[in-house]
């Protein structure tokens, strides 16, 4: 059984938080972040804490099933704590979950637009296909299940009106995926403005997908 360093990965979280905060892809209270401490316990930022004002000591710690097994009095887990566990049981392989809003990918699923995989060489190779996921209500089981299949096979997911997922053996792996999905919507969204945008060719596509999958299945 692989044990993580517990103290570690708390300054570890904090960190990441900032950094997704100061890129403006969580605001305020919203977005939360976990890690895999051991097969059956979990480190999670709390409800409703303002994330910039968040220290070591706040994340709390979950059994597989949810239960708080340490945390400060008055804080409890992200309202979304389903969703993350859904995701670790889903995926032995991974060790972090981030949830934040990113504005742009998020704006695609308000305008009905799917995330656009076939402009961007790297967004394939890098992601692979991203998937938008259901709408789930936050908060609840549904969002959860919004992700179940999905999870499986994707390490980044947009959540239809409410932001992304992404998924890694680090949180700074799962950083990476959120900026690399944020930054392929913005520059979309950009051609967008400029043009109708123009693809890459089938064959090329076709291509950067293999490159992808051989290299995550590295």
């Amino acid at each position: 059984m692989t044990v993580f360093n517990e103290y570690r990965l708390r300054q570890e979280i904090i960190r990441v938080t900032r950094i997704v905060a100061n890129q403006g892809l969580i605001r305020s209270s919203d977005g939360n972040l976990s890690v895999r401490l051991d097969e059956n316990r979990f480190l999670m930022t709390p409800s409703g804490l303002y994330k910039m004002s968040m220290e070591p000591d706040d994340p709390i710690v979950v059994n597989e099933n949810g239960k708080v097994l340490i945390g400060k009095p008055g804080l409890k887990p992200t309202s979304e704590f389903n969703m993350h566990l859904e995701a670790f049981r889903q995926r032995p392989d991974i060790n972090a979950v981030l949830h934040a809003h990113p504005p742009y990918a998020t704006a695609l699923t308000i305008a009905g637009l799917p995330f656009p995989t076939d402009y961007l060489p790297e967004v394939l190779i890098a992601l692979g296909d991203v998937p938008v996921a259901n709408y789930g209500t936050p908060g609840t089981p549904a969002l959860a299940e919004s992700i179940q299949e999905l999870i499986k096979d994707h390490n980044a997911i947009i959540l239809s009106h409410h932001g992304s997922i992404t998924v890694g053996k680090t949180l700074e792996e799962a950083l990476v995926a959120l900026e690399r999905l944020e930054h392929a919507a913005y520059t979309y969204y950009l051609a967008n403005n400029l043009s109708t945008p123009v693809s890459l060719a089938a064959e090329e596509l076709a291509h950067l997908r293999a490159i992808g999958n051989q290299i995550r299945n590295q």
